[in-house]
């Protein structure tokens, strides 16, 4: 038979076994734990993440031309009619060339003095081992410069080459471009964006049913994307098509891309 002090040691561990799995169902009820899986109290849905490439390229429609004109005067009125009289002169040629007024735009005007350096004295201070002292002057204002930029969008890309060939001879600096680009991009975004859409939704299609589930709801989206970059005007051909009466270059458009790449997240029942 068992002795008393065996009995009392059996009871005090079978009332401990009670009291824990008391304590396990108290757990369990008051915090569920779901065979999906918990993160911040909400249920994690299955999901497989799909992405899609659209792409469509369009011969530019548009080329966009910049230039400066920098002048020097005594005055800041003198510099600044010099520079008058050639943005006259630019605007009336882009006008006369099919132009519109509305793809002429000042980007920036300014003026800036000019210094030099004037001495005070023209005596020489004596040299020593040390070498020879600075002569004493100072900073002047010997005359300003005045500054404009403009920028032009070209609208017959057939013309570019004429048009940058006769604001060269109009004495500007600084002409740079065309920069070929495509007027309406963001139409072409949009077919490129569905092309892509609808490849991701063909690759969810087949993925599910290989893996013998059902697509539920869209989780999230999201979106990048490019476009082919700009064709710059090389110096070569400006070097040509700015030579006295010589015929202006031909500048070959080539073609912009327009690049979609979306991420679709799909829930799986």
């Amino acid at each position: 038979m068992l002795e008393k002090n065996q009995i009392n040691n059996l009871y005090k561990a079978g009332l401990a076994l009670l009291i824990i799995i008391s304590l396990a169902i108290v757990v369990k009820t008051a915090f569920p734990w779901k065979s999906r899986g918990m993160m911040g109290g909400l249920d994690m849905p299955n999901t497989i993440v799909l992405s899609g490439h659209g792409e469509v390229s369009a011969v530019p429609d548009i080329a966009n031309v910049s230039f400066n004109i920098k002048k020097d005067g005594k005055t800041v009125k003198e510099a600044q009619d010099a520079v008058a009289v050639v943005e006259r002169a630019s605007l009336d040629f882009l006008k006369s060339s099919a132009v519109e007024e509305k793809d002429i735009k000042t980007m920036n005007a300014s003026f800036n003095p000019k210094y030099e350096y004037q001495y005070e004295t023209k005596i020489m201070m004596p040299c020593n081992e040390w070498g020879c002292p600075p002569r004493p002057g100072k900073n002047v204002i010997s005359g300003y410069e005045a500054y404009e930029s403009i920028t032009v969008k070209v609208r017959k890309t057939d013309d570019v080459g004429k048009i940058m060939q006769g604001l060269g001879g109009l004495g500007v600096t600084d002409l740079n471009g065309p920069n070929f680009a495509i007027d309406d991009e963001d139409g072409l975004k949009a077919e490129a964006r569905k092309m892509a859409i609808e490849e991701a939704k063909e690759k969810a299609e087949v993925l599910a049913k290989d893996l013998g589930v059902r697509l539920g709801k869209i989780i999230s989206f999201s979106e990048g994307g490019d476009y082919g970059g700009p064709i710059y005007y090389g110096k070569e051909m400006m070097a040509e098509g700015m030579g006295g009466d010589s015929s202006p270059a031909e500048i070959p458009k080539g073609e912009n891309t327009i690049t979609s790449d979306v991420t679709i997240v799909y829930e799986i029942k």
